[in-house]
């Protein structure tokens, strides 16, 4: 059995507990662009962590490297989710041994109904989350199953989006600008929803410009700049901390 090794020490931050997921001096390409160079963080088991920074930090690239994507191109480092390593898969295996990545652009598949977008992700038979049991979690989707995916609204194919990756009966939740371009009230009940499966004990990474939301829905952050990380804590820490927010987050 492959066993994930102590990574901790190389980290922002010393950590005693065992982390769930490990990001290891991970360095990503665009191509001759470098983008991610050489960072490390740890997320522990049933915890939101924020990735956070400016536009340009790194931060969508620093989720599609872990979820193996084949942009970009990932030239060093190791990644390791639950006691096996990711950094020599494929995405489509990371996928399988339970990343479930949702993009911005959220991807529902054109001409399938919502029922058949979440049929068509989820593993049979389901282990922990069945389609009564999404629909129960998002009720907006329950009352229109039967309606093509992407004729719903921006919120609801938001929702359709994560319930999907949840279909899968992933270990962790990797989110990408979640709450882009909706309404407060509806970024209220996603996040509302994430606090609830959190509870149930998801690991999530959200990547979000909305940095304040993000921050008070997060236990963690990890804060990037220019690809390289300048702040590992508590979310607590980073709104305490005005200097900290104004010079990397704008806020």
């Amino acid at each position: 059995m492959n066993v994930r090794p102590d990574f901790s020490k190389h980290g922002n931050k010393a950590e005693t507990a065992p982390a769930f997921l490990s990001v290891w001096d991970m360095h990503s390409y665009y191509g001759e662009s470098y983008i991610v160079q050489g960072i490390s963080f740890n997320v522990h088991e049933g915890e939101i962590l924020a990735l956070l920074g400016r536009n340009g930090a790194g931060k969508t690239t620093t989720l599609r490297s872990i979820a193996r994507l084949d942009d970009p191109q990932v030239n060093h480092g190791e990644i390791w989710l639950d006691h096996q390593p990711l950094h020599n898969m494929k995405s489509y295996e990371a996928a399988t041994v339970g990343l479930g990545l949702v993009p911005e652009d959220r991807r529902i598949i054109p001409g399938l109904t919502v029922e058949e977008n979440l049929k068509l992700a989820q593993i049979a038979p389901p282990i922990g989350w069945s389609i009564e049991r999404l629909y129960d979690l998002f009720p907006r989707l329950g009352e229109r199953r039967n309606q093509e995916g992407v004729t719903l609204s921006g919120g609801e194919q938001q929702m359709l989006s994560i319930a999907r990756a949840l279909a899968r009966d992933i270990k962790v939740l990797l989110l990408d600008e979640p709450y882009e371009g909706l309404a407060p009230v509806i970024v209220d009940e996603i996040e509302k929803t994430l606090r609830v499966i959190k509870q149930q004990g998801m690991t999530t990474i959200i990547v979000e410009q909305n940095a304040v939301r993000a921050l008070q829905l997060a236990d963690r952050a990890v804060i990037l700049d220019t690809g390289s990380i300048v702040f590992d804590g508590t979310a607590e820490e980073v709104l305490e901390n005005e200097s900290l927010r104004a010079e990397y987050l704008a806020i």
